[in-house]
């Protein structure tokens, strides 16, 4: 974490200085969210950072969350937590999935322990898998945004009643009105619906989700427990013989415990609402499918049930051929499924993450509002991944295991699929701003259109021992990792003097006029060797910039290899010849080229910012 660049200032560090001249509510902003749920929030928190961008997040309930549906975060979205600065204050706090075992009757029909296996694989990510109260993770949100320069607050109780489009700078009108009967109205620039399965944003823009439903009903419970079931505190599939099934999810804390419990199917035109649930049916049914287990519930948190079903929007923006996008949809306003892959709340959070960046950079002036169609684009697709996955689980989770091959299916598909419900399987296709393939060969373990697959490394100028990927923070800029080649001096400082002083340099075509070297784009360097045997002095004075109102040194851009794991080895990158890993602000690799592709990354970099 980086500090005391414009002069010293004591107190919390993650408290940014204000923006000047912040109005609370304005009626006038750059970028509207609707809703506060996790999509809303990702989003809000991203663009606060930004003292240029006027962003006001509304929601319709009265209040923040006090308790939450989902719980599971994906290693993905712990990266993510990275960016935004709180990932070790949720894995303090959450429950950690290590193992998961599964369960399945015996030969005479009584439950028995089939197996237990790893949950994440050995060098997946370097976060692991947690479980945390949904709300824990707004209230992490929430202080980002109140510390963040425009030191954004949602408004509660505002009910959108409509939204209109028409021209003008700011061409969205929307009309909310307050419990009370009060009624305000928002121009917008953008307007981003977070709204959930029942969206308002939707509706307005005349979309609907399509899909089927399984007519399988669940409930789900979040209980304190006595239990001699001996795996209460590990993630477990339980198929009984002819009980149905449950899947337990510890919680965080120590006690708590989440099941989600296989019910009847639903028939015909029979909706969730009729079979009058109460916590005791859903006790009573979970006590029958663990039996011989004893399970006495000494408490009920919450409880729901629910309808297993896959939905999707055809588009997830207002774009037409002949119409830029203004108006946007994320998470369950555009995308809607069971609970039991984990993924909802991880996917609304990486819509919003990918969208982000978009809406800044489009705001600011940094690229055209071409870019902003990539979000449906990507993002659309990706979710039809996921209900693609999530009706195979479901429908796994609920067959009965009559034969052993048939239960031995679900526990190979978990296995199978252990990288997609840890969030790192996310590839994005070719477009503006994703390269192809060509290069590669040049560093395989970070492929084009997936995450940047962090590995550790030793910095440079203080000797600290981190994670590369660390250094990738929610804060909107590109960033060149310039992996450099064995015979490294040469190469490094023809690639620095390109960047620095040649006009077709895209980190001079990029950034404004008095301000910082990497306010846009971020160079950094990887060297195949030893940090001790080099100093910052040896370096190009671009790996060294001077920056701030000081001019003051950023001496944080450099890493070496760590000897216990090369990074080089670790993710295949060719040490001869090195290789430009050009990373995404949503920390995605938008490509691979070789180190002295210069015209070549130029090239890619003009297909989508504007020169200054």
């Amino acid at each position: 974490m980086q500090y005391h660049l414009n002069g010293y200032r004591p107190g919390d560090p993650s408290i940014s200085p204000a923006a000047d001249r912040v109005v609370v509510q304005p009626k006038i902003v750059d970028v509207l969210i609707v809703g506060c749920g996790p999509a809303g929030l990702t989003l809000a928190a991203q663009l606060a950072a930004f003292p240029d961008i006027v962003t006001r997040i509304v929601d319709r309930k009265d209040g923040p969350l006090s308790l939450g549906q989902a719980d599971g975060i994906a290693c993905r979205s712990m990266e993510m937590f990275e960016a935004f600065g709180f990932a070790d204050r949720v894995m303090k706090e959450a429950y950690w999935v290590n193992e998961v075992a599964f369960w399945r009757p015996g030969s005479a029909g009584d439950l028995h322990r089939a197996d237990r296996i790893q949950d994440v694989e050995d060098g997946l990510s370097e976060m692991p898998h947690t479980i945390l109260n949904q709300a824990r993770v707004h209230d992490f949100y929430l202080e980002v945004m109140a510390n963040a320069p425009r030191r954004l607050v949602p408004d509660y109780g505002m009910d959108l009643m409509s939204l209109t489009r028409d021209t003008g700078s700011h061409p969205i009108e929307a009309m909310f009105q307050s419990p009370d009967g009060v009624t305000e109205t928002i121009r917008a620039r953008y307007v981003v619906g977070c709204d959930g399965a029942h969206s308002t944003v939707r509706a307005e823009l005349g979309y609907a989700l399509r899909g089927e439903a399984a007519r399988q009903l669940w409930g789900v419970m979040d209980v304190l427990a006595i239990t001699d079931f001996p795996d209460i505190r590990l993630k477990s599939v339980i198929q009984s013989a002819g009980a149905g099934s449950i899947l337990i999810i510890p919680r965080e804390g120590g006690y708590l415990v989440r099941l989600y419990i296989e019910l009847d199917a639903l028939h015909g035109d029979e909706r969730v609402a009729d079979r009058n649930l109460t916590p005791d049916i859903l006790i009573a049914k979970a006590q029958a499918i663990l039996s011989p287990y004893a399970f006495d519930v000494k408490e009920v948190a919450w409880w729901s049930a629910y309808e297993i079903g896959q939905r999707l929007c055809d588009q997830f923006d207002d774009a037409r051929p002949e119409q830029d996008p203004h108006i946007f949809i994320t998470g369950d306003a555009c995308h809607t499924h069971s609970p039991k892959a984990g993924q909802g709340m991880n996917v609304s959070m990486a819509d919003a993450f990918n969208l982000g960046w978009k809406l800044a950079a489009v705001v600011r002036g940094q690229s055209g509002p071409d870019l902003l169609r990539s979000y449906s684009a990507e993002r659309q697709a990706q979710a039809q991944e996921l209900i693609d996955f999530d009706r195979d689980m479901a429908r796994l989770f609920s067959a009965r295991p009559e034969h052993a091959d048939e239960a031995k299916a679900f526990q190979r598909y978990f296995k199978r699929h252990g990288r997609y419900t840890a969030g790192v399987e996310t590839r994005y296709e070719p477009s503006l701003i994703t390269g192809d393939s060509d290069h590669q060969a040049l560093a395989l373990g970070f492929p084009v259109g997936k995450r940047f697959h962090s590995a550790p490394v030793i910095r440079l100028a203080d000797a600290k021992p981190m994670h590369l990927g660390h250094m990738l923070r929610a804060d909107g800029r590109w960033r060149i990792v310039a992996f450099a080649p064995q015979d490294h001096r040469a190469a490094l400082q023809r690639l620095c003097t390109f960047l620095a002083d040649d006009p077709k340099s895209p980190i001079l075509a990029a950034t404004p006029p008095g301000e910082d070297i990497d306010a846009v784009i971020d160079l950094r360097a990887v060297l195949p060797v030893g940090h001790q045997g080099l100093s910052p002095t040896d370096l190009p004075s671009l790996l060294v910039p001077r920056k701030g109102r000081y001019g003051l040194q950023d001496y944080e851009k450099v890493f070496c290899l760590d000897p216990r794991n090369d990074i080089y080895d670790a993710r295949q990158v060719n040490r001869s010849e090195g290789a430009l890993i050009v990373v995404r602000p949503d920390q995605f690799v938008a490509n691979v080229l070789p180190f002295a592709a210069h015209d070549q990354l130029s090239a890619f970099f003009a297909g989508f910012m504007v020169a200054v």
